[in-house]
């Protein structure tokens, strides 16, 4: 079992579920030396590292190893599964693994900070329209 900080679409608890084919625990989390950013013409964000950036997420809690196939088949080959040490709210700190975006494909990443509530308020249901029929299980919005 181990833990895995979201930092994009995958913060939303209905598509990690959906995606990684469990409901696990989770906190509020941060990972400092990196930055995410939009990705062009995607409504999720690509997260690369950067010296004094820092991205807000959220971290699941002890995922089982039936989890991570799924995770990185969603993935997919703009991102690498990379461990990392995030910070919860309280101030401890947790090894977990993320998906960082790959440079060879950092020509995508669109300059600014992507947008968590503008993904809630006018992105989620697009995102869920087009990556449900990957073969994931039905995703809900909530």
């Amino acid at each position: 079992m181990e833990h895995c900080f979201t930092y994009g679409s995958l913060m939303c608890e209905d598509i990690m579920s959906a995606v990684s084919g469990v409901r696990s625990r989770f906190a509020a989390a941060s990972l400092e030396g990196f930055r995410r950013q939009p990705v062009s013409g995607q409504t999720y964000p690509g997260m690369v590292p950067t010296a004094g950036a820092r991205v807000p997420g959220v971290l699941y809690l002890d995922l089982p190893a039936s989890a991570w196939p799924r995770l990185d088949r969603f993935e997919g080959e703009e991102y690498e599964r990379r461990q990392v040490v995030v910070r919860l709210a309280d101030g401890r700190a947790e090894p977990a693994w993320t998906y960082v975006f790959r440079p060879e494909f950092a020509t995508r990443l669109v300059e600014g900070e992507w947008d968590f509530e503008r993904f809630l308020a006018t992105g989620k249901a697009r995102f869920m329209a087009r990556y449900v029929g990957l073969g994931f299980a039905t995703i809900r919005a909530d």
